[in-house]
């Protein structure tokens, strides 16, 4: 028998499904944005691109989020942490430059 990943909720109980779902009430901020276009490109979805990440390898690394981070990260914050994952473990960018760089952005941020 297989046991439901912590990430599974589907037949779970969880309320009612509004029309339109999220994008009717949630304006996206440029981080989520920049992130969902990052995928795009990423993923080679828009023309003239080449995929260097699969939405498989991205799913594998949301599935592989402990539960306690899982459930504290945003929808995007988990795009972010597979893309990320999927990035490394194709050898596209290693961990060091992926630090060097949070670094940077975080200091250009003021935070």
């Amino acid at each position: 028998m297989i046991e439901r990943s912590h990430h599974d909720m589907g037949g779970l109980p969880a309320g009612k499904v509004e029309p339109g779902g999220i994008d009717a009430t949630h304006d996206y901020a440029l981080w989520e944005r920049r992130v969902d276009a990052m995928a795009v490109l990423l993923q080679g979805i828009k023309p003239g691109t080449k995929r260097l990440v699969t939405v498989d390898e991205r799913r594998r690394a949301i599935e592989m989020i402990p539960p306690k981070a899982y459930d504290e990260m945003s929808y995007y914050e988990r795009w972010v942490i597979s893309l990320a994952e999927a990035l490394i473990q194709r050898g596209i960018v290693t961990s060091e430059e992926l630090a060097r760089k949070m670094v940077e952005v975080q200091t250009r941020a003021g935070g």
